[in-house]
């Protein structure tokens, strides 16, 4: 399985940060109590400026729930024949800072979030990025 190993998120190959930069939901893979997956979809962002990933979702989700209690995680995208994952871990952050940077990542790839009293955000320290053999090549 194709995969690139790099920690810097700015040395991705062109076609694979471009398919980051496109208009993709992905599909959150945490571990509930019983260590069965829970797959839900998410918007993720990457930002290599510091060298993470991000989520924004509501404190109260499950996925945080599983996350605060183990926080490993993989989060996939797929287009035809394309895909990428990447893994690692998520640290659930509630200070606004962290909340502020999620959500202009959030929205330079998707679109501006509204409003939520309940937000925080997932920052998502990429270990390995997996992807199709055609974006790594």
């Amino acid at each position: 399985m194709p995969s690139w190993h790099s920690a810097d998120l700015t040395t991705l190959p062109d076609a694979l940060a471009a398919m980051w930069a496109e208009y993709h939901l992905c599909v959150l893979s945490t571990l509930d109590r019983d260590g069965a997956p829970h797959a839900v979809p998410v918007g993720v962002s990457l930002d290599p400026e510091q060298g993470c990933a991000w989520i924004i979702t509501r404190g109260g989700s499950q996925k945080v729930a599983n996350l605060r209690r183990d926080p490993r995680l993989a989060v996939t995208q797929v287009d035809g024949g394309r895909w990428s994952t990447l893994t690692g871990t998520g640290e659930v952050r509630t200070d606004e800072a962290s909340i502020a940077r999620a959500c202009e990542r959030y929205a330079a790839r998707y679109r501006p979030p509204g409003p939520s009293e309940a937000r925080v955000a997932v920052r998502i320290s990429v270990e390995k990025v997996l992807a199709s053999a055609q974006l790594l090549g």
